[in-house]
C-alpha cells in the first residue's frame, strides 16, 4: 500500500470576497472540493477557519486535521446535490425521536428521562410550534401529522451548509427535537450532548464502564461539537 501523502505546495492562504460568498485562494489559486468544484463559502467566517486550516498544514497534508474543510466539502458536493432526500431523512427522526421513547422501568429511569427530555419536548412545542408525545416502550407509535409536518417544512428550510452541520447534530444524537436544539441554542453544546447520552450513562452506572465504548462515545461528543461550530459559522 502507498504510503504517499500530498505535500504543501503553497506559501500563503488567503480568505477572498465572491460572487456567491468567500473562497480561499493558495498563492492566488481557488481551492477546489474533491469533485472539482470551486470551494464556496456562505460566510467569511467560515471561509477564515477552513484557510486557518490549510495554513496550519506543514510539510504534508492531513485531511483529518481539517474537519471544518470537510465539512464544506461535504455540504457541497453531496448535500448540495442530493438536498431534499438529507432533509427527508433527518425530518423522518420525528417521528422516532429519541426523546419521545421511555423506558417502562425502572421507576428511576423514568424519572431521569422525565427530568431531562420533557423540557427539550416543551420547547420544541414553544419554538418549533410542534408537540411530539413521549411513549412507554420500544414499539413505534406515530407522532402528529401536524407536528411533523412542521418539523419536515423547518429542516427544508436549511441551505446546504446548515444541513451538513444538522445532519450529524441530528444522526449523533439519535433526536430531531435535540438537533434543533442545538441549532437554536436552546442549551449549550455540551448539555444538550449529555441529555442525548442519558441511557448510555445509566447503563455505565449500572454495569461499569468500558473502554472500547467510552472511546466510540468521545469521538462522536467531539463531532457533535465540531457540527454545532460548523452551523454556527454557516449562519
Amino acid at each position: 500500500m502507498s504510503d504517499w501523502k500530498p505535500k504543501r505546495f503553497w506559501t500563503s492562504s488567503a480568505v477572498v470576497k465572491a460572487k456567491d460568498g468567500y473562497s480561499i485562494e493558495l498563492d492566488g489559486r481557488q481551492i477546489k472540493t474533491p469533485a472539482k468544484a470551486t470551494l464556496i463559502l456562505p460566510t467569511r467566517a467560515m471561509a477564515q477557519a477552513v484557510a486557518d486550516e490549510w495554513d496550519a498544514q506543514e510539510k504534508e497534508v492531513n485531511p483529518a486535521t481539517m474537519p471544518f474543510t470537510r465539512s464544506a466539502n461535504a455540504a457541497i458536493d453531496k448535500v448540495r446535490h442530493q438536498k431534499a432526500e438529507v432533509a427527508d431523512m433527518l425530518a423522518d427522526y420525528g417521528d422516532t425521536d429519541l426523546l419521545c421513547y421511555r423506558a417502562t422501568h425502572p421507576v428511576e429511569l423514568q424519572a431521569r428521562q422525565a427530568e431531562a427530555w420533557d423540557p427539550a419536548l416543551d420547547w420544541a412545542a414553544e419554538a418549533l410550534k410542534a408537540r411530539l408525545v413521549p411513549v412507554s416502550g420500544v414499539l413505534h407509535q406515530p407522532q402528529s401529522t401536524a407536528a411533523l409536518e412542521t418539523l419536515h417544512r423547518e429542516v427544508h428550510a436549511l441551505d446546504e451548509f446548515r444541513l451538513a452541520a444538522f445532519h450529524d447534530l441530528v444522526s449523533l444524537t439519535g433526536s430531531l427535537i435535540l438537533g434543533f436544539a442545538a441549532a437554536r441554542d436552546w442549551r449549550n453544546p455540551d448539555e444538550i450532548w449529555r441529555i442525548s447520552q442519558l441511557d448510555e450513562n445509566w447503563q455505565i452506572e449500572q454495569w461499569g464502564e468500558d473502554e472500547e465504548a467510552q472511546q466510540v462515545a468521545t469521538r462522536k461528543r467531539a463531532a457533535f461539537l465540531h457540527a454545532k461550530r460548523f452551523y454556527n459559522l454557516s449562519v
